[in-house]
């Protein structure tokens, strides 16, 4: 089992989804999972009560972060919210929101503060957070808010899918597409580039990240006969890129740009937008794969996928996403103890 010096903080997420009880099913395989120390900051009630929905016995203990390792052998560690979570398995409520943010920031601040190593996240249900007032167009954005609790200015988070035979990042996040070329602006470009360069280093020690880049249009544009993006912009960036230094290459047609071949010929790949990025690495291997947030100042991953309210409840939904990020968030904080 990995050891760290300090047990890594998970999040509650949304509670009527699956992250409740993939975080008590990774726990009770957590040797044959061969999971760090970790602790969750949820309601111990809710906890309790979905582990007997779903027919799991755990044993649970109420405790300070400082306390997580020493208990996590023989219980899941909790550290409980402020306010109780009145939450039914695939039933969600804006009620819980405030509690579901609470849980994030704690988290953040518990690694601010040196009780947590780093951060793993359940997923949440953005919809239920809007309706709620949430501002951020999702998780991740939140996140680059809350790197400010560190004394900087807030970052410009980047969202990485880490898998075991690829690894993407979306330039472009969670917007509409007829939105995208509004947002995809050479300081965008450019800026997520040498922050997926530099943490690429800094955290996956790799010591020259290449970094593939797609194109926009099919087959990107074929010379600007299937759109111009690619020649008036996209292509001079990544020129400036490269003279900075940066291993770039691109733009490249994302239909070629998948296949195991081309993997062999990159470290990451730098998507225009969302899906672009997440397709391909969910299929390869979905439950593999972690959501690892770049540029920040603390480490965060989570599961790939969502809240799969129709599985909550059931006991039927897979915590190896989660197990996946709980193991690379402590590799990527802790690399010294891996």
């Amino acid at each position: 089992m990995l050891e760290a010096a300090r047990a890594l903080a998970v999040t509650m997420g949304e509670p009527s989804g699956i992250g409740p009880e993939i975080t008590l099913m990774a726990w009770a395989e957590r040797f044959k999972r061969a999971l760090p120390p970790f602790y969750v900051i949820a309601d111990p009630d809710l906890l309790e009560a979905r582990a007997q929905q779903i027919g799991l016995k755990v044993n649970l203990q109420v405790c300070d972060p400082s306390e997580a390792r020493g208990i996590f052998d023989d219980a899941l560690p909790v550290v409980p919210l402020p306010q109780a979570v009145n939450a039914q398995a695939g039933a969600p409520t804006p009620d819980t929101a405030e509690m579901v943010l609470a849980s994030i920031r704690t988290a953040v601040e518990h690694v601010r503060d040196g009780l947590a190593c780093a951060v793993a996240t359940n997923p949440i249900a953005k919809e239920t957070l809007y309706q709620a007032g949430f501002k951020h167009a999702g998780h991740t954005e939140y996140l680059g808010e809350l790197s400010g609790l560190f004394g900087e200015e807030p970052a410009q988070p980047v969202m990485l899918l880490a898998g075991p035979d690829l690894m993407t990042v979306p330039v472009t996040l969670h917007i509409p597409l007829h939105k995208i070329w509004e947002e995809l602006t050479p300081e965008l470009l450019m800026s997520t580039a040498r922050i997926v360069d530099a943490d690429l280093k800094k955290r996956f020690r790799v010591e020259r990240p290449r970094i593939a880049v797609a194109g926009l249009n099919p087959h990107a544009g074929e010379n600007g006969t299937m759109g111009r993006e690619e020649v008036e912009m996209i292509g001079p960036t990544l020129d400036r890129l490269r003279a900075e230094g940066l291993d770039v290459r691109g733009p490249l047609p994302g239909d070629t740009l998948f296949h195991e071949a081309a993997r062999e010929t990159y470290d990451v790949v730098l998507a225009m937008y969302h899906d672009q990025a997440l397709i391909p690495v969910k299929t390869l291997a979905f439950d593999d794969t972690v959501n690892v947030t770049l540029g920040l100042p603390f480490v965060r991953t989570s599961p790939d996928h969502g809240t799969a309210f129709s599985l909550a409840g059931k006991g039927t939904a897979s915590p190896d996403s989660l197990s996946a990020a709980m193991r690379l968030a402590v590799a990527l904080s802790e690399p010294e103890l891996v």
